[in-house]
């Protein structure tokens, strides 16, 4: 049997990822039987969850829908898994080309398992997979679990005897209208649903109250960097509004203007120059498989993730049910550890309450499915967001996501005396942030068993904060400032060198009221800013970023975070430095 230890690296923390020279034959038939017992197992793990009263038959066929991106041999790597899964017994429904989002909506209408084959935002030469197993995304733990049955010899499985023969069952393609129409009307239902809640928050409650006969009176441009909503996003925007304008809307997997990710600098040039030259009311860019947004205001301005995030946010704590019951109070706004040190209380702000999460959102989704419906929103810095209010898929659908900031922004039509405030306007009444990207820095070597440079750091910060709150004491209010009060090699054995810090650098470093966490890396909130390190979990590389209310708060903030890693990597320290603002 072929080994797939070269394949090891593709089983990354929220999907299947890597170059497309890992995907060959042997190992895309494996990964097709590992989905097969996968899915296959996937009714007694359902009769087990939910008791022998289910009204489920245990005969009953269990369906996944597979769908693909763009990507040159997606195409062919989903008809190889719908191949294999259906001779092992499953129903497969094809679905053809589609965002990851619509396929997440098709597998809903069914069991809630489903596969896309996709890379997302990264480049031509990467291939990827997705999928849902009874509505959840997989853990990181799951995805290493699927890597180990590559291995399992189903001649030499008990567990897959029912794979022996092959049974090869009839598979079922939608129709591309189908597939499209289906969608755009769950969508249609979301917006009858939002304006009778419009209509009761007014006390004007109408029995079968409809939209506004009228599309939304706003000039849209729309850049779906040649990705999979090209083909679905100007009929779908074309329903709802009166001008859209379309850039890169022809699918097309070589990507010529670049990779599909709207997140990347000057990536989205064309979008903004296009908004000014047709004075655009908005831009609007997806990723190549239209689960990330990214947004430009009308003045061509790209809007920081962390004030679309707000927007968004803003929108589903105005328009969530909880509204009417009101019981707004209880409701939780999710936003990811790299983004700015405004969002709080902007969150807190709504009448919602924020809550700060690991990077990732497939993390989020779990989350918000373990919540009980507290998280109403979330949303993170990679233009990540997701809506749940029990109106549409628990899933970050950037279609969906811009639909939601359009009506909301074209809300009020009639004369210009009566239109809402422009997105730049809005985005004035905002905090300014100063802030760098998202920036990646190459991770630092280690000798083995040493805990990692993350590690190390928080070790530091959690003791340098323990030592600035104790300086209340009496015993410490008698040091002198320049007594040395820790020694970074004390912290941790791995440190590459002795450092002293005195009492006075201690309370420079991190001022009483510095809000320390360390959920995912360290992220440090001070009071005019805040920066954040972090492992990241697609890459042997750490993320980085750095905020503040005006360029000198954010030089503060990167000195302060050299100086914390000077201690156990000067390279490092340097390269915190050398980062530049947005």
């Amino acid at each position: 049997m072929p080994s797939f230890a070269a394949q090891h690296s593709l089983f990354r923390a929220y999907d299947i990822r890597g170059s497309r020279q890992h995907f060959t034959d042997d190992f895309i038939h494996a990964l097709g039987n590992a989905f097969a017992y996968l899915y296959q197992a996937q009714p007694s793990i359902y009769k087990e969850n939910i008791g022998e009263n289910s009204s489920r038959s245990t005969n009953e066929k269990t369906i996944v829908v597979i769908g693909y991106d763009v990507r040159c041999d997606s195409d062919t790597i989903a008809q190889t898994l719908a191949n294999m899964l259906s001779q092992h017994g499953l129903q497969v429904i094809q679905l053809g080309l589609v965002t990851t989002p619509i396929m997440i909506f098709w597998a809903e209408q069914y069991q809630g398992h489903g596969i896309i084959v996709t890379a997302s935002h990264s480049a031509k030469d990467i291939l990827g997979v997705k999928w849902l197993l009874n509505h959840i995304s997989p853990s990181s733990a799951d995805i290493q679990a699927l890597y180990h049955q590559l291995g399992i010899d189903n001649a030499q499985n008990p567990s897959l005897d029912s794979f022996a023969k092959p049974i090869y069952y009839k598979q079922q393609h939608l129709p591309a209208k189908q597939v499209a129409s289906a969608y755009s009307d769950a969508i249609t239902q979301v917006f009858k649903q939002i304006h009778q809640h419009n209509n009761q928050l007014l006390n004007q409650t109408k029995e079968g109250s409809q939209l506004p006969s009228s599309k939304l009176d706003l000039v849209v441009v729309i850049d779906c960097l040649h990705g999979a909503t090209s083909n679905i996003a100007k009929p779908l925007f074309d329903h709802f509004c009166q001008n859209i304008i379309m850039l890169n809307d022809t699918p097309d997997g070589n990507f010529p203007t670049g990779n599909p990710d709207p997140t990347e600098p000057q990536r989205l040039k064309k979008l903004q120059q296009s908004v000014l030259f047709h004075q655009a009311d908005i831009g609007i860019a997806f990723d190549g498989d239209g689960d990330r947004l990214m947004v430009v205001d009308n003045q061509g301005k790209v809007v920081t993730p962390d004030h679309l995030l707000y927007l968004l946010a803003k929108i589903a704590v105005i328009e969530s049910p909880q509204t009417l019951k009101s019981s707004l109070s209880s409701a939780q706004v999710l936003f990811d550890i790299k983004c700015c040190h405004h969002l709080p209380k902007l969150i807190t702000e709504l009448g919602a309450t924020p809550v700060i999460s690991k990077t990732g959102s497939s993390l989020m989704r779990q989350q918000m499915q373990d919540s009980d419906s507290q998280i109403i929103f979330a949303g993170e810095l990679s233009g990540h967001f997701i809506f749940n209010d029990s109106r549409f898929i628990l899933y970050d659908d950037a279609m969906y996501a811009a639909l939601r900031l359009l009506h909301w922004l074209g809300k009020s039509q009639g004369t210009q005396s009566t239109r809402t405030k422009s997105l730049a306007d809005i985005i004035k009444g905002l905090p300014v942030i100063v802030s760098t990207a998202d920036h990646y820095l190459p991770l630092p070597k280690t000798i083995a068993n040493d805990c990692s440079i993350v590690q190390q750091l928080a070790r530091f910060c959690q003791y340098l904060q323990q030592l600035v709150h104790a300086t209340s004491t009496a015993i410490i209010e008698q040091l002198d400032p320049q007594t040395v009060v820790a020694c970074a090699p004390s912290l941790c054995t791995c440190s590459q060198q002795s450092q002293s810090t005195t009492l006075e650098q201690a309370q420079t470093l991190l001022p009483v009221g510095t809000k320390l966490s360390c959920i995912d890396g360290v992220r440090l909130d001070f009071a005019r800013g805040f920066g954040v390190l972090r492992q990241s979990n697609t890459s042997q590389n750490l993320t980085v970023r750095f905020a503040g209310d005006s360029i000198d708060d954010l030089i503060d903030i990167q000195t302060r975070f050299a100086a914390l890693c000077r201690p156990f990597n000067k390279t490092l320290a340097m390269q915190i430095l050398a980062i530049v603002a947005e």
